[in-house]
């Protein structure tokens, strides 16, 4: 949720020309990755491991597009490290938990 959070407030901040480009992208993606956790959490761990999968793929989605945004001067290079610093850091929690729950 946090990182979902950021996502929102930063992207309150583009210019009003990229609200069906970049802040729509990032918006959507950000949003989805916990809203995949969520979801799969009240299914069975091979159901979960799934939508994990998908969560996961949003946050690497999310991570390219905060590059983007960085390189189009929309963020700074210190916003954009702590962004990129939250993301990896749920990588790699997401991707430890799935293992524990592939080994049930």
């Amino acid at each position: 949720m946090e990182i979902s959070k950021l996502a929102f407030d930063l992207t309150d901040t583009f210019p009003d020309y990229e609200k069906y480009g970049l802040k729509s992208q990032i918006d959507r993606c950000s949003i989805s990755i916990p809203s995949n956790i969520a979801e799969g959490s009240s299914r069975t761990n091979k159901s979960f491991s799934h939508f994990l999968d998908v969560s996961l793929g949003s946050s690497f989605e999310l991570q390219t597009q905060i590059l983007l945004a960085n390189y189009r001067k929309y963020l700074s290079d210190d916003k954009c490290q702590i962004f990129e610093d939250m993301i990896e850091e749920f990588q790699r929690a997401t991707m430890v938990f799935q293992n524990t729950l592939n080994k049930d």
